[in-house]
């Protein structure tokens, strides 16, 4: 029986909202990801699947990418300096890759009027449980779709509603065996304060 979420390769795949999963994606497979309502989140994760210890690196992407702005091209590197996935389709050209995924703490100082939720963190924790990846191993994600501007002079951040569209998506190829952990994402203000399902189909 397949894990939550698990995919067929011919088959589309709905995240609920606020939810996540966990599959496999295995090299040269690609991984398409569709915000089909528009302006909703998706938290990106991805492990090697021989040894869930190497997982995708915020900081060795921005190194070997030389960029914060990821898009079509791009690659996003492993924190062993291996390559794992290849954007190779953009049809938004504006994702996050500097913040970590919301959990109940992101809830508590952010939000702290509205209800506690375990957030992407949580829902992550969760669907990657069976892979054999623990909370702790849980990095920054790669936030797709996520609108982050950052000021040029302060450097301060702000989070801004997506500009993703109904139908938009971004694919990406495999280039390694990979285990991926993904989310419809449950913070009010990434996804301008309501909440959608995100799609996903591997395909190859």
């Amino acid at each position: 029986m397949p894990l939550q979420g698990q995919a067929l390769v011919s088959g589309t795949v709905e995240i609920p909202p606020r939810s996540g999963a966990a599959f496999v994606l295995e090299t040269g497979q690609t991984l398409i990801v569709t915000d089909p309502g528009g302006q909703q989140v998706a938290d990106l994760l991805a492990y090697a699947k021989d040894d869930v210890r190497e997982v995708v690196s915020n900081g060795r992407t921005f190194d070997y990418e030389e960029t914060i702005a990821l898009t079509t091209g791009n690659t996003l590197w492993s924190n062993r300096s291996n390559r794992m996935l290849t954007i190779v389709e953009d049809s938004v050209g504006r994702h996050d890759f500097l913040l970590t995924p919301c959990s109940e703490a992101t809830f508590k100082h952010f939000y702290p009027t509205k209800p506690v939720h375990r957030g992407c963190f949580g829902n992550l924790a969760a669907a990657l449980e069976p892979f054999g990846v623990e909370p702790d191993a849980i990095p920054t994600a790669f936030n797709v779709f996520m609108n982050v501007p950052v000021d040029g002079a302060s450097g301060r951040l702000r989070v801004d509603p997506p500009t993703s569209k109904p139908g938009d998506h971004l694919a990406l190829r495999a280039e390694m065996d990979l285990v991926i952990g993904l989310t419809a994402c449950s913070a009010y203000d990434s996804n301008g304060g309501s909440f959608g399902p995100i799609e996903y189909r591997i395909e190859g």
